[in-house]
């Protein structure tokens, strides 16, 4: 041996290391060929067969950026494995990557696609796949595009691109598909799917859900607008985790933050309305006995869907039924009525803006659903005192399904979603998408005057209101 050279150069244990790092490198670069997706990574790849809008809504840390990660390395490359089932190209593609910042972008999806600085080629896309990468700007070790070779000989691109560079950079491109890592802006989202038009392209949302119900989300979870479809997955989907490590992670989380995190449950403000399982609530549907009073409610919209439900009070136990339930926006009353009129001749309550005008007639609106056959009580919705608080409202909801005395018929999916996603934020109700849940409040308040099938007209008058209430003479 010369005296020049180190011992450690001969020592066994370090050429066995230097050894199992090469295997370990060279395996991260064919990280492709070797990834088997978990039930639900291969649910959301099977959908992109069938769906232009896929979305992944998952607990942290359970490989949604890997599974759309691989899925844009296959588009990119052309080399889909033998179990692939979802949407191939035959031909180099082009497609954006986004994150919401310069450094999200850089250490989410480029470190998933790439590896990571300094480890070029042991991300998704193999390293003997990559022509070139050009370098991003203002964020160290950024990069801004991936040029790839694509099997067909031809050269695929992806450019990295982020939320806070606004709209209009987002504009102009034709893509063949974008990827979302983490939430985007509407606006964003919108100019995203438009890039993917004239190709018949496609886009993909990989996040946790922790802005709660935004209008990106609604489209996916609460619209299911066409072309969507909807993946969640949960802690309990990442084989990767023993239980004990389950456990151990929703355990440091806060209660209000845990569903998003570890159910992939969009986080709604500070606490659910309703904080019970839906179970608790839901019932078969069943035929309503004759002598049981029944009272419809109805609550205004236009931009936002008018909501119509109808209640069966069991008097002797003092449940409530929601037996029926309908919405739908941009709807006239002409419109709207003849869908709920199959119902009955039963009592209808309504809130306050039932009294506002209309521009164009001067008739209240209230009196316009009447002139369509709904027989609309006289005065708008309060308690027998003349009150009409809606948090005394939804305690009184909150009160009865608790005691099991408020009930819905289990396929009213609508009103499920309603009450689902019905929230606080900072301690206060937020008002948005209760359409069904606001008629069923006032129909609630007003079942004083629910009547039986065939009833002839009455008259009430409590002590405490200034007006009757009754039918519209």
């Amino acid at each position: 041996m010369s005296s020049s050279q180190s011992p450690r150069a001969y020592d066994p244990r370090l050429v066995l290391r230097r050894i199992e790092h090469e295997i370990g490198t060279r395996l991260r670069q064919k990280a492709l060929s070797t990834y088997r997706p978990y039930p639900k990574q291969g649910t959301f790849h099977e959908a992109g067969l069938l769906h232009r809008e896929r979305l992944l809504m998952a607990a942290n840390q359970v490989g949604k950026t890997i599974a759309a990660g691989m899925e844009t390395a296959m588009h990119l490359t052309g080399r889909y494995p033998a179990w692939w089932v979802g949407r191939t190209f035959e031909r180099a593609t082009h497609c954006w990557a986004s994150g919401k910042s310069g450094t999200d972008t850089r250490d989410n999806p480029q470190r998933i696609l790439l590896g990571r600085p300094g480890e070029i080629g042991t991300g998704s896309i193999p390293k003997d796949a990559i022509v070139s990468l050009s370098t991003g700007r203002g964020v160290a070790d950024a990069v801004d595009t991936i040029r790839v070779r694509h099997r067909d000989g031809d050269i695929s691109t992806c450019t990295l691109k982020t939320y806070d560079q606004g709209r209009e950079r987002w504009q102009g491109e034709t893509l063949d598909l974008v990827w979302f890592d983490e939430e985007p802006p509407e606006d964003i989202y919108t100019e995203g799917l438009t890039r993917t038009n004239a190709t018949g392209g496609f886009v993909y949302i990989t996040f946790t859900p922790l802005l709660g119900i935004s209008n990106v989300v609604r489209r996916f979870y609460v619209d299911h607008a066409p072309g969507t479809h909807i993946t969640q997955m949960t802690l309990e989907d990442a084989e990767h985790y023993t239980a004990e490590q389950r456990e151990a992670i929703a355990a440091t989380y806060d209660e209000f933050e845990r569903e998003a995190r570890t159910q992939g449950i969009p986080q709604l403000g500070s606490g659910r309305v309703f904080p019970i399982n839906e179970g608790q609530v839901a019932c078969a549907s069943f035929e309503i006995p004759r002598h049981w009073p029944r009272i419809s409610g109805l609550d205004f919209g236009y931009d936002h869907p008018t909501g119509a439900v109808q209640l069966a009070w069991d008097r002797d136990a003092d449940i409530l039924y929601c037996i029926c339930a309908y919405r739908e926006r941009h709807k006239t009353p002409v419109q709207f009525a003849p869908c709920v009129r199959p119902w009955g001749e039963y009592p209808w309550a309504w809130p306050h803006d039932g009294l506002q005008h209309d521009k164009g007639s001067g008739e209240q609106l209230m009196a316009q659903y009447r002139a369509q056959g709904l027989k609309m009580l006289s005065v708008r919705a309060t308690y027998e005192d003349g009150t009409w608080g809606l948090e005394a409202g939804v305690t009184e909801m909150l009160d009865r399904m608790q005691t099991g005395r408020l009930k819905v018929f289990y396929h009213l999916r609508e009103w499920f979603e309603e009450f689902n996603l019905y929230h606080r934020k900072d301690g206060l109700i937020v008002a948005e998408h209760e359409d069904l849940l606001s008629a069923t409040r006032y129909a609630m308040m007003m079942r004083r005057l629910a009547q039986v099938k065939g009833a002839s007209r009455t008259h009430f008058v409590p002590a405490a209101a200034p007006q009757p209430q009754g039918w519209m003479a």
